[in-house]
């Protein structure tokens, strides 16, 4: 799976061996200590993880049900008549398929896979970006993109990536895709990170948006023991990002509504608005207070 995806969830690679969280990440240990894969918060990928980057059809395959229960919760951050920018990605396009039932709404996007998903929504406005389409994601990047966006403003931007650290903030690993994401971050009064627990702690070639830039995150609940990915959570909140965490198996914790309800919140202070056997076989994918943070540190 590993080999096949490029990276997999902890949580995957339980179900397809059948046995707990905890025996994977005892035999992922055991396995990067031989090389054969690095770890990351609440997942693996291939040795050189840092540069490598997934196709669409690797990444659409992981940690499903996580960006699923993410897009809802996101979904619900976006108001009728809204003017927002949607960014690239696996976890964008399962966002844009719910803001299709949003009225009025105007989407602009460098990304085919989102405009595709509201193609037939008659209340919606897309905006597609120019620029050179790059295969691998379905995005259009280049000077052509990056110059359609300039003079833009809009009042959110969702936007996905590779990995995502309290020190760095969003990364990914293609330079032509960054810079892109970056564009589309000055032409938002706000930015909103859609990041699954796999990509917590994770640090990748290209900066797309510092932390103090983000406004809040959207994630899934980290599985049980997973103490690093808490630990990032709790330093982005210390840095001032709201934490909006969905539910545990692909279901929010409370049902989001066009108007906004949200799953459990972790806010920092706001700115502005702002052995090894197990796994052999398949490496051939209303605000609360910081106590909620804590919690999951403990656990």
């Amino acid at each position: 799976m590993v080999r096949a995806n490029g990276a997999v969830s902890l949580r995957e690679l339980a179900r397809v061996v059948q046995t707990s969280e905890v025996t994977v990440r005892r035999d992922v240990r055991a396995l990067e200590a031989e090389g054969l894969l690095d770890r990351r918060h609440g997942g693996a990928v291939l040795p050189g993880g840092f540069t490598r980057e997934s196709g669409f059809p690797q990444k659409s395959h992981l940690a499903t049900a996580e960006k699923t229960a993410i897009a809802d919760v996101a979904a619900g951050l976006v108001e009728e008549g809204e003017a927002i920018v949607v960014g690239a990605g696996t976890t964008t396009q399962e966002l844009a398929r719910r803001l299709a039932r949003v009225p009025g709404l105007t989407v602009v996007t460098n990304s085919l896979l989102v405009a595709q998903a509201l193609a037939h929504a008659n209340r919606v406005e897309v905006v597609m970006t120019g620029g050179t389409l790059r295969g691998s994601n379905y995005a259009l990047v280049g000077s052509g993109a990056e110059q359609s966006l300039h003079g833009l403003r809009v009042s959110k931007a969702f936007l996905s990536g590779s990995g995502l650290t309290a020190e760095r903030g969003l990364s990914t690993s293609n330079m032509l895709s960054a810079s892109v994401d970056r564009a589309l971050v000055q032409a938002a009064s706000e930015v909103v990170v859609l990041a699954d627990h796999t990509k917590l702690g994770t640090d990748t070639m290209f900066r797309t948006v510092p932390t103090e830039a983000i406004t809040r995150l959207v994630t899934d609940e980290p599985p049980a023991h997973d103490d690093r990915a808490a630990t990032e959570l709790q330093a982005l909140a210390d840095q001032g990002v709201q934490i909006t965490v969905s539910g545990a198996a692909g279901t929010p914790e409370q049902p989001p509504s066009p108007r906004g309800q949200r799953a459990s919140q972790l806010p920092g202070p706001r700115r502005g608005q702002v052995p090894g056997t197990a796994l052999r076989g398949v490496l051939n994918d209303q605000p609360t207070d910081r106590a909620r943070v804590a919690d999951l540190r403990r656990r």
